[in-house]
């Protein structure tokens, strides 16, 4: 068989495994090999190639995909170590909860306690198994033999969540006798999985990973102790509510509890709000609010829903958009790739802004911008403002963290948030879904509707958007005075009746399929449900549509 790779063409014989042609090509990459496209699909390395000709694409660790392979690839071998640390019938009993930079926090499920002398155990255990090199095996089961492996491992989220597919067998992987089940693709050995730290956090497990642009480094894990409270409380409502799995999300569907849900889920927002606007207007010097978040997030609806909380306490609420604040189109920098630079600090007009904020903190009458987007210049049409005692500017914007934005507005004038659509819900106990997937889906959904922006548009944007984000609203999220978690616990089941018509029209030749295709069998997992019950102030309604407030 002839295999073509970068336009070299090597013969093999028919029935070569995909890692031993890697292994050829690995000389040539910087990172390590983890998965191959052949002829336009993705394949394992443990696969076989079959064809007379094909062409390879190979994937290594700093591509998204097979970055994605090695983190739930190394997920598996903590699960697995755990496993065989405690007693078995407290297998399987942890959770794989969220994400802190470039680490994984695990809370115990099980009736144990994690203690440093368990994570040294674990982490040996994990060493021992990357050092064996063992194969992590896949194998397609009935959907009620895959159900009955694991309930006899304890994973009842697992039996739930196979309750409501569609297809009559699942894809299980195994590894030295351990089952799991893992959305998307593995390495195929544990001979792979090198790169790791394994921590006591809190009363849990940290798993930290290198990063993508760095493969075989793993860094310091820097404090997030606002950020980790904040998830944390959302995992405490998720549990409130009784919907953790996208299992248990579907059987609040069927059994007609889905109206419940919603409700729960936007009253304990509102009450959040409530408590911010409530610590906002006890402080009695905020002049200023400053709300920032990365892309898709409710930044708009937040601004207005704790406008309408900050009246209750007799505040006088104003928004300000930093965006007005842009810089002519032909001043604007541009990136290494020759495009305008939107996210950077120096897009905005960072000096004008501490004028005009300066002024209006001192009595003064100011003529507030407005920034054309279609003509590219900032334009004034006689939006005059002045701070009276009880007026309060809430301004919205990527930068609002960053005390270079506002660098002359006294500190005690100033109260920032930040906002986030920060994921709770898992798709089984060992599969946590990124935030980034559901701030991608609502910025697809909301794209669609408001841009006229398709599915592959907005799919090229996002890896610039997530760079922009990193770079200018992360690094700030602990300076926050108070954090705001703006997902719901049930948008994916009616994002999904808008995201997928949109998925499914980008095509086979297009390079954003891949992704495509990912975040469809993504939505997969989930039943649809209708938006016509979410309330309009829902910060759902800014992405689906029929919001109360101009979105």
């Amino acid at each position: 068989m002839k295999v073509r790779v970068k336009g070299q063409e090597v013969t093999y014989e028919k029935g070569i495994s995909f890692e031993d042609i890697a292994k050829d090509f690995q000389q040539d990459y910087d990172s390590k090999i983890v998965l191959v496209i052949e002829d336009g699909k993705i394949k394992e390395l443990s696969k076989a190639a079959e064809k007379e000709e094909a062409d390879i694409q190979l994937i290594t660790m700093k591509d998204k995909m097979g970055y994605d392979t090695y983190v739930r690839s190394a997920t598996m071998l903590l699960v697995k170590a755990v496993a065989d640390m405690v007693e078995d019938e407290k297998k399987g009993k942890i959770k794989v909860e969220f994400s802190l930079g470039q680490g994984y926090y695990c809370s115990v499920r099980g009736d144990f306690l994690v203690t440093e002398e368990l994570i040294e155990k674990v982490k040996a255990r994990m060493e021992e198994l990357v050092n064996q090199n063992l194969p992590i095996t896949k194998k397609a089961y009935p959907i009620d033999r895959a159900r009955e492996i694991f309930a006899a491992q304890g994973m009842e989220d697992k039996e739930e969540l196979f309750w409501y597919r569609r297809s009559s067998y699942v894809n299980l992987y195994c590894l030295d006798g351990y089952y799991d089940y893992n959305y998307g693709y593995m390495v195929p050995s544990t001979g792979y999985l090198k790169h790791f730290e394994v921590l006591k956090y809190k009363e849990g497990i940290l798993l930290v990973l290198p990063t993508r642009e760095e493969p075989d480094k793993i860094t310091a894990v820097s404090p997030r102790e606002k950020l980790f409270a904040t998830l944390m409380e959302s995992k405490k409502w998720a549990e409130d509510i009784g919907v953790i799995s996208v299992g248990d999300l579907n059987k609040a569907i069927c059994e007609q509890r889905f109206q419940d849900v919603v409700l729960m889920q936007e009253a304990l927002q509102e009450r959040k709000i409530a408590e911010i606007a409530s610590e906002i207007a006890k402080r009695g010097n905020v002049k200023f609010v400053m709300i920032a978040g990365p892309s898709s997030s409710g930044k708009t609806t937040l601004s207005h829903r704790l406008s309408v909380q900050l009246r209750t306490h007799g505040l006088n609420p104003h928004p300000i958009a930093v965006d007005d604040y842009f810089v002519n189109r032909e001043d604007t920098p541009k990136d290494e790739k020759g495009d305008y630079n939107f996210e950077c600090l120096e897009a905005i007009d960072v000096e004008q802004f501490n004028k005009d904020m300066l002024d209006l903190l001192d009595g003064k009458t100011v003529d507030m911008p407005s920034f054309n987007f279609k003509t590219g210049h900032r334009e004034y049409h006689g939006n005059y403002k002045t701070l009276k005692e009880e007026d309060i500017l809430v301004i919205e914007g990527i930068h609002g963290l960053n005390d270079k934005m506002s660098y002359a507005l006294p500190k005690e004038s100033k109260f920032k948030i930040y906002i986030s659509a920060l994921t709770c819900l898992n798709v089984d106990e060992h599969n946590r879904i990124p935030t980034t997937d559901g701030r991608l889906l609502r910025r697809m959904v909301r794209d669609a509707r408001t841009r006229g922006a398709d599915a592959k548009r907005t799919l090229q944007m996002w890896s610039s958007v997530r760079k922009g984000e990193e770079e200018n609203i992360f690094p700030y999220q602990e300076s926050a005075d108070a954090m705001f978690n703006s997902a719901t616990i049930y948008e994916l089941a009616v994002l999904k009746t808008y995201a997928e018509p949109l998925l499914f029209g980008i095509s086979k030749e297009e390079p954003e399929y891949y992704e495509a295709k990912r975040l469809l069998k993504f939505l997969g997992y989930f039943l649809g449900a209708g938006s016509e019950n979410i309330p309009t102030n829902s910060i759902v309604r800014e992405f689906a549509g029929g919001s109360i407030f101009k979105v």
